[in-house]
């Protein structure tokens, strides 16, 4: 038996334990992530990665890496109706809606799978040398002592037992999570919406695919609706069709046999050489954990939300969380932010995750294959997220009026909202604002906000905090051309907007009065919960 200590255990290691692991090492927080399986996903499963996750890994400089890994589907960004994969299209519509002409985000959505996304986020995070990951390790027990966590890891190979002390546990183990259950956490919603077979396939569709290139194909051959996805618009593809276990249908029943007459009868291709590669069970369950935290555990992912995919949301939801998480964990352990800051990831995560679980139940409600349009156009859900918690400082304004807040996405620097894209200049480089937003707080100041910037230097001195100051306009150092930060931010030459390391806006300021510093400082007590 061996032992380690470590500020932050990680307990699972698909997209969501990964990204929390990358996070905290971008904050310089060690880690050890544990999985029990013995690597990456084999399977495609999640692919759909929504414009603010791609925001994300945009800042953390991944991007380019799974734009690459994701280009087998760069053509595919429809959704088909038809009887079968072969037969005249009933309707077309664009997954994503609008999204690649607007100009609220530097960046788009992405098609790419998750065995591919996660051997790049393993790589990205065990780059930084800080935290540590293990796969083939289970966690077995745990226990909340004190001022930590005490867990033991099997290994699952050799028997080995290793004592790990952590003063924090992020538990990323999925939609069955071991974790929640030792804690006694429930789970609130409808629960298991629909059952369906995963069956993961090898064809030839290259023409289907040259002439109809489309992300999801839904099909309605006599054995029932269901829907075929590009896995690389060329020979491999997935199909998922109904499962009835409540009518004692098994998953042992789709065996090969059956598979092939199923592909081929959605295709409609009668003699189509099929090999079928797996067919996978798998239900949509909708529901939100009783609760996020407790005490030195937090939920993450899965294990905090099961959300279907009628939407493409659960794996985005689990990351962005993770994004909330760490730089508030990360704050507490190097001493500048009080614990109650802890609190509010439970007060603005949870409300979030019970939104996106409403908008899918209304997806699933519509029926198989409706064309509702939130299904596959969630903009005004994906970006305009808006917290209010004690690490919000509000200013009595409103956020911008739309008629659906699922699709419809005003930008807005309302404190709680994600600080709005713009274009800006620095040293001669086009950036866009979210590429300031990373591992300090960020004060944005207008052209003649120069009492801000002393402010910040003295609040970063006396608090420790780590924060950047730059002032927006014609002449640096962040270059505004076109004149609409003071209408896109909400304040004029004077005025300033303090933006979390999440990237949400915590603060803003119409003029810096006359005590900027004691003001500034002020406030970012509140925030971090110091007072």
């Amino acid at each position: 038996m061996s032992d380690a200590d470590v500020p932050v255990l990680i307990v699972g290691g698909g997209p969501v334990g990964l990204s929390a692991s990358l996070l905290l090492s971008r904050h310089g927080v060690r880690s050890l992530l544990v999985e029990r399986h013995p690597g990456t996903s084999l399977y495609r499963k999640a692919r759909g990665l929504n414009v603010r996750t791609l925001e994300l890994f945009r800042v953390w400089g991944l991007e380019p890496a799974v734009r690459a890994a994701a280009g087998e589907l760069d053509r595919a960004r429809d959704v088909v109706w038809a009887p079968t994969l072969v037969a005249p299209e009933t309707r077309r519509m664009p997954y994503g809606g609008a999204e690649r002409v607007q100009a609220d985000s530097p960046t788009t959505s992405a098609g790419c799978a998750q065995d591919k996304l996660e051997p790049l986020l393993l790589e990205a995070a065990r780059s930084y040398g800080v935290g540590e990951l293990r796969f083939g390790q289970e966690l077995t027990k745990m226990k909340q002592v004190g001022e930590g966590v005490i867990a033991t890891v099997v290994d699952r190979a050799g028997g080995e037992e290793t004592v790990v002390r952590a003063d924090w546990l992020i538990a990323a183990d999925g939609a069955h999570s071991t974790i929640r259950s030792m804690l006694g956490i429930g789970m609130t919603g409808p629960g298991v919406l629909f059952h369906r077979i995963a069956i993961y396939f090898r064809a030839d569709l290259r023409a289907i695919a040259t002439n109809r290139p489309a992300l999801l194909y839904w099909v309605s051959p006599p054995e029932g609706i269901g829907v075929i996805g590009a896995v690389n618009l060329a020979d491999l593809w997935g199909y998922v069709v109904p499962y009835h276990p409540e009518r004692g249908e098994r998953p042992e029943d789709f065996d090969q046999e059956r598979c092939i007459r199923l592909v081929r009868s959605a295709v409609g291709v009668e003699n189509l050489e099929v090999e079928v590669l797996s067919a996978q069970p798998w239900s949509g369950a909708a529901a939100v954990a009783e609760r996020f935290r407790d005490n030195r555990v937090f939920l993450v992912g899965d294990a905090a939300h099961l959300i279907p995919p009628a939407g493409g949301q659960g794996m985005n939801v689990g990351i962005q969380a993770c994004h909330n998480l760490a730089w508030k964990l990360a704050g507490h352990l190097d001493g500048w932010a009080g614990a109650a800051l802890l609190d509010t990831y439970e007060a603005e995560r949870r409300p979030f995750a019970l939104q996106v679980n409403d908008d899918v139940a209304r997806n699933v409600a519509a029926g198989p294959g409706a064309p509702r349009p939130e299904q596959f156009s969630n903009r005004g859900r994906v970006l305009g997220v808006s917290y209010d918690s004690s690490a919000i400082v509000p200013d009595d304004t409103d956020l911008p009026a739309v008629a659906n807040p699922v699709v419809e996405y005003v930008p807005t620097a309302r404190p709680g909202s994600r600080a709005p894209h713009m274009w800006l200049w620095r040293d001669g480089h086009k950036i866009s604002t979210l590429d300031l937003f990373d591992t300090h707080f960020v004060l944005l100041t207008g052209p003649a906000g120069q009492a801000w910037c002393i402010a910040g230097e003295q609040a970063t001195e006396q608090l420790g905090v780590p924060l950047r100051c730059y002032t927006v306009g014609p002449d640096g150092p962040l270059i505004e051309r076109t004149g609409a930060w003071p209408s896109l931010y909400g304040v004029g030459p004077e005025g300033a907007v303090l933006v979390r390391p999440d990237g949400h806006v915590a603060w803003r300021v119409q003029t810096a009065g006359d005590n900027a510093a004691q003001h500034l400082t002020d406030v970012v007590r509140r925030i971090l919960s110091l007072d």
